[in-house]
């Protein structure tokens, strides 16, 4: 697709969510329409646009087990990886890769504090699904015990009303919902049904799959638009195998680029307006102490890490074998 192309699409999308949300939210709705249709001088810089990826959990404190005894947090972190370097190479080079570790509650408190200080224009936190344990079976997976319930499937979408700019939160989520729509995969809707106990959800947008879950640190502490993606139900037998295989993970890669191209000509940062050249005066410069680098998020590069290859060693031993005890 060319260039002409894949932005008059984009700002069909971003018209059309516009539209559909225009009676709920009619201000940042037309700001939306209104940013769509701009000349492309006025959209985006997209090499000033930060969003962090977060990896959802730690390997200490790991999350949901999967239906084949596998961690969430390595699922979270194969694919928050692919992401990240999917932005970078569509002109988003600020994108970081957030890793953090330790036990559950203070990993929370570090990320939280982590992506304040990098003072991002997004934070995208990367989860896999579960579900109570009330609904869990029993079953063996090469001959090792294990859980499962095939009952759910589905990815979802959070976003918290404490968050201080909830209405971009909803805007994101609204925009990826919809891109992951428009690639065949359906959200999970057993959310909002009386079953879910204290885990039931308020449905903010029932079209995009966009949920409210008001108390969770990482959505409500941020000091920037946030939004949780709980990608998949790893705890089911046949989407476990989808979410570790590299075609969904690519496939949702390109869903959250291009969700985030639109929400950039929406709601980013501008490119500086040139500027006629003028003679400075010269001035003294006092240097300064070099400052030590601090980093709490992971080194980047361009090479799979290792350490998840399971993922794909799990991929091809279903694909092969496809059996269930």
């Amino acid at each position: 697709m060319t260039n002409r192309r894949q932005r008059a699409t984009l700002s069909i999308v971003a018209l059309s969510l516009a539209l559909c949300a225009g009676e709920r939210f009619p201000a940042w709705a037309e700001e939306a329409a209104t940013a769509a249709n701009k000349p492309d001088a006025a959209k985006c810089d997209r090499a000033q646009f930060r969003v962090v990826v977060d990896v959802g959990h730690t390997a200490e404190a790991y999350g949901a087990k999967s239906a084949r005894n596998q961690r969430e947090y390595d699922f979270n972190f194969e694919l928050a990886w692919e992401i990240e370097q999917s932005l970078k190479e569509d002109g988003f080079t600020r994108a970081v890769l957030l890793v953090t570790g330790g036990a559950a509650h203070a990993s929370l408190e570090d990320r939280v504090a982590a992506a304040n200080r990098l003072s991002p224009n997004l934070f995208l936190s990367i989860h896999h699904d579960s579900v109570p344990d009330k609904f869990l079976e029993k079953w063996e997976y090469e001959d090792t015990p294990s859980h499962f319930s095939d009952r759910f499937s589905g990815h979802s979408l959070f976003v918290s009303n404490a968050n201080r700019d909830f209405k971009a939160s909803v805007l994101f989520g609204q925009i990826l919902g919809t891109q992951l729509k428009e690639r065949g995969l359906q959200y999970a809707r057993h959310y909002t049904e009386p079953f879910m106990g204290h885990r039931r959800r308020q449905l903010v947008d029932a079209a995009a799959g966009v949920y409210r879950y008001d108390q969770l640190i990482v959505l409500r502490r941020t000091q920037m638009p946030a939004v949780l993606l709980e990608a998949g139900s790893i705890i089911n037998r046949d989407e476990e195998v989808a979410m570790g295989s590299p075609e969904r993970r690519a496939l949702i890669s390109a869903a959250v680029t291009s969700a985030l191209e639109t929400y950039c000509d929406a709601h980013g940062v501008r490119p500086e307006p040139a500027r006629a050249a003028h003679p400075e005066p010269v001035r003294a410069v006092r240097s300064e102490p070099a400052r030590p680098a601090v980093t709490p998020v992971a080194a980047k590069t361009t090479a799979r890490p290792t350490g998840a290859s399971w993922l794909m060693n799990l991929f091809t031993r279903q694909s092969s074998t496809n059996a269930r005890k």
